[in-house]
């Protein structure tokens, strides 16, 4: 589930029509539509978005959802509309196109099961189709809209500390380790082709190494949210906070604070060894290791993010 700009309205009775299902299916998200034609657009999510209307059209059927307009913006690569069901229940229609940060989203919401995050109610899996009914958040807002970003550092918090549990031992999940591998892959695959960085190469080298060595030295793997920042975090009646959209990794805890860290921009090029002693004392993480996963992955999004490049700077290692 994907934030949105604002909840629509209620959907009304069920909907008896097959074509008036199609278009609701058919109406994109502002983002999925920016992705979809874009130039850098990943292979196969243009069939897919083409393909879309009769796969939630399918959904619906399956699942006897009555399905609103989807959220705006949406997500990159979702399409996610509130529903009622057939029990009544408001929930949520989230059909994801299917990529490796996210592949094992339903799982993560089943071991949470409700602790903090949004509840699952079925899932379904197909070809490049990650298919989810969610929980409907009330009112819905995202924490980021809501708060200011002092408090959003307690509520994030305290919604990471219930989130990281350790996993199964027969899990099913990707680990930090391999990610953060192929992020450093993909960096230096950059350097090679001569594209121009705005980093002294000397500090991309150690930002990479940083990557590399960090996942395996931590001394806790539980299970992550890795993509956890104020807006993806939504008001609800059930708890105040619920955490949606995970992209569930097993690694490092430290690594899950990064994120909102680098939404919190003015604070963060303000005072970077402030905002992470924050969070590291709410938390009761390393300072200094979060110091280092912060280096990293400031180095990592610095690659397309030229404006970072002060701060990799100011964070370097002395």
């Amino acid at each position: 589930m994907e934030p949105a700009s604002h909840e629509p309205g209620d959907v009304g009775r069920p909907r008896r029509f097959h074509s008036e299902v199609v278009r609701v299916a058919a109406v994109l998200p502002a983002y999925l539509r920016e992705t979809a034609r874009s130039a850098d657009c990943p292979p196969g999510l243009r069939p897919w978005v083409a393909d879309l209307p009769r796969t939630v059209t399918e959904l619906a059927a399956r699942w006897e959802l009555q399905v609103g307009d989807p959220y705006q913006p949406g997500g990159r690569c979702s399409w996610v509309a509130p529903a009622v069901d057939a029990r009544g229940r408001s929930v949520v229609l989230k059909v994801g196109w299917t990529h490796p940060e996210a592949v094992h989203e339903a799982d993560a919401l089943r071991f949470w099961a409700g602790d903090g995050a949004v509840r699952l109610h079925a899932a379904q899996s197909f070809a490049d189709t990650s298919a989810l009914l969610l929980e409907r958040c009330r009112p819905g807002g995202t924490l980021g809209s809501l708060v200011g970003e002092p408090e959003q550092d307690v509520v994030i918090a305290g919604l990471l500390g219930r989130l990281w549990r350790d996993p199964p031992a027969l899990h099913p999940y990707r680990t930090l380790t391999a990610m953060c591998g192929q992020w450093a892959d993909e960096a230096e695959l950059t350097l090679a082709d001569g594209r121009a960085v705005p980093l002294d190469v000397g500090l991309v080298r150690a930002g990479l190494e940083l990557l590399r060595v960090l996942p395996a030295s931590a001394g806790r793997q539980v299970l992550l949210c890795t993509d956890l920042h104020a807006d993806n975090v939504l008001a609800a009646q059930r708890e105040p906070w619920l955490v949606i959209d995970p992209k569930p990794h097993v690694g490092d805890p430290a690594f899950d604070v990064v994120q909102h860290l680098l939404n919190c921009t003015e604070r963060l090029q303000e005072d970077p060894p402030r905002l992470a002693g924050r969070m590291a004392h709410l938390l009761d993480l390393d300072r200094q290791r979060l110091m280092s996963w912060l280096f990293a992955r400031c180095v990592q999004e610095s690659v397309d993010d030229p404006s970072l490049a002060g701060l990799v700077a100011r964070l370097a290692p002395s």
